[in-house]
């Protein structure tokens, strides 16, 4: 494919990663450390600060749209890290007034006055890691709250904040239909008017993945507990926007995340955070050294050492694109594929007529949409576009 040049720059988000928990999950496959006495959230408040910095020449003038803080667990920060991280973050960048600004948050760490605390340093939307609210799941799972707690965290999360979204798993260890549509329920009564729901898989080099937990339901009480779930969340008015995002209205839907399936841009700091920058020489990628120590000592010293960049090839972006923005349910325009990837439509006419061909991509010109079938073998729909 030809060279891209943009001629456009898409909207730009930062994604904060902050690498700590409390315990570090079986299931989990993020790039996390169990929390110990020699972490300094001071030192690396510092680091994410000189991180910024250093990506300040690629977004000269840029605004950022939203901010999300994930991990980890970055409620294990106190409030007083939180708010001079982000007062240090607005004194680099121009934060659009309004922005969103996300803390995920594990209801085993929750304390009200802390998280009040957050909520006074400018966090205006809380993701909270229920899981499940049945307190055998969440052993199974390897959780360090029970039920009561999530339930707890949620009902005082929605009177600190103006928007709340709750992660939850289905077909867990001898779980249900019924148990897993429970959950969905608890969540929606409580007033969540957003709720991200996963289905739990077993990640390589995870606990999990070497030795998955019994009870796990087969491939047919899978897919009846994911259609339980799905009803349960239609019943409770939220509409599935993404693959595993779901929303009372569009002003409830994740605007950061929505950012990500829309191939826009995001700086990545922390350590193994990952970032995509365009500019009118094409669209770059970048990751940071992994490991916490390794990542603080090059931010201490030679910041440049913790970041590797590339530049994507111009084949790879139909791909990349599309891997993105087929997630979402209403597609994108179709012009933003020029727009954000520097290609033309006609570049990709034949798997674009072939997506048609075979149902899995609508066929108005206007849009890039996955149809039914395509949102339902949504692989098959991207290995069109490889």
């Amino acid at each position: 494919m030809n060279t891209p040049a943009l001629t456009a720059l898409p909207p730009l988000s930062l994604y904060v990663h902050i690498p700590w928990c409390i315990r570090k999950c079986p299931y989990c496959d993020f790039n996390s450390h169990t929390l110990n006495s020699s972490a300094d959230e001071n030192a690396y408040v510092d680091a994410l600060l000189t991180d910024l910095a250093q990506e300040l020449p690629l977004v000269w003038g840029r605004p950022v749209e939203s901010v999300f803080f994930g991990g980890g667990t970055p409620s294990v920060f106190s409030a007083e890290a939180i708010d001079r991280l982000l007062g240090g973050i607005r004194a680099l960048v121009r934060l659009q007034p309004g922005a969103e600004i996300t803390l995920e948050a594990n209801p085993g760490t929750f304390e009200r006055e802390r998280f009040g605390g957050y909520a006074q340093a400018g966090i205006n939307r809380l993701s909270i890691g229920v899981q499940s609210f049945d307190d055998a799941k969440l052993a199974a799972l390897g959780r360090i709250h029970r039920g009561g707690e999530a339930e707890a965290a949620v009902t005082a999360a929605l009177d600190l904040f103006e928007r709340v979204n709750t992660d939850l798993m289905y077909a867990l260890p001898q779980q249900s239909p019924e148990q897993a549509a429970a959950d969905i329920r608890r969540a929606a009564a409580a007033g969540v008017r957003h709720i991200s729901a996963y289905h739990l898989t077993m990640e390589p080099n995870t606990p999990f993945g070497h030795t998955p937990p019994p009870g796990l339901p087969e491939d047919e009480a899978a897919l009846d507990i994911e259609a339980a779930v799905h009803a349960a969340l239609a019943e409770a008015g939220l509409a599935q926007y993404e693959t595993s995002a779901f929303a009372h209205s569009r002003e409830h839907q994740c605007r950061h995340n929505l950012n990500y399936w829309q191939f826009g841009d995001y700086i990545g700091i922390g350590a193994g955070a990952h970032g995509k920058i365009s500019s009118h020489a094409g669209v770059s990628r970048s990751v940071r050294s992994r490991h916490p120590k390794d990542y603080l000592a090059a931010m201490q010293t030679q910041p440049h050492k913790a970041v590797r960049r590339h530049k994507v090839a111009a084949d790879e972006l139909p791909f990349e694109f599309m891997m993105n923005a087929l997630r979402l349910h209403d597609g994108v325009p179709s012009h933003w594929f020029a727009e954000r990837t520097g290609l033309t439509l006609a570049q990709i006419a034949p798997a674009i007529q072939k997506a048609v061909e075979r149902g899995l991509l609508d066929p108005a010109p206007h849009s890039l949409k996955p149809t039914p079938l395509g949102r339902r073998f949504l692989n098959d729909l991207l290995q069109l576009f490889l």
